[in-house]
């Protein structure tokens, strides 16, 4: 079993950084890819970007390229918003893979963060 406890999330005004982390618990040792997700209101969850465990690739969604980066330090995964816009309002979460599979896929999570708030005012 895998526990993620996301935190970070707050108001910030438009063009202003946020960092999220997420923080793995449980079976790390074994860890598969990590992603993040967003889902605002009213909308679908979307993928935003991944990160492998092991070897550190990275795959990011097109809206957040260039402004969004992704990163691991030890059993924390963090998500730096720089540059943020309205429309990157949302809840954010984090979630862990239980096997291998690429990056760009995004339907294979099994283990999910409880999500933090990010309000981007304009």
């Amino acid at each position: 079993q895998v526990q993620l406890v996301e935190s970070g999330g707050g108001l910030v005004q438009a063009g202003g950084s946020l960092r999220l982390s997420c923080a793995a618990s449980g079976r790390t040792f074994s860890m598969y890819p990590m992603g993040w997700f967003r889902q605002a209101p009213g909308k679908e969850r979307e993928f935003v970007g991944a990160i492998s465990w092991s070897f550190g690739n990275i795959y990011y969604a097109d809206s957040v390229k260039g402004r969004f980066t992704i990163f691991r330090v030890q059993n924390t995964v963090y998500l730096q918003m720089n540059i943020l816009k309205s429309e990157d309002t949302a809840v954010y979460y984090c979630a862990a893979k239980a096997r291998n599979s690429a990056l760009a896929t995004t339907d294979d999570y099994v283990y999910w963060g409880q999500g933090t708030q990010v309000t981007v005012s304009s």
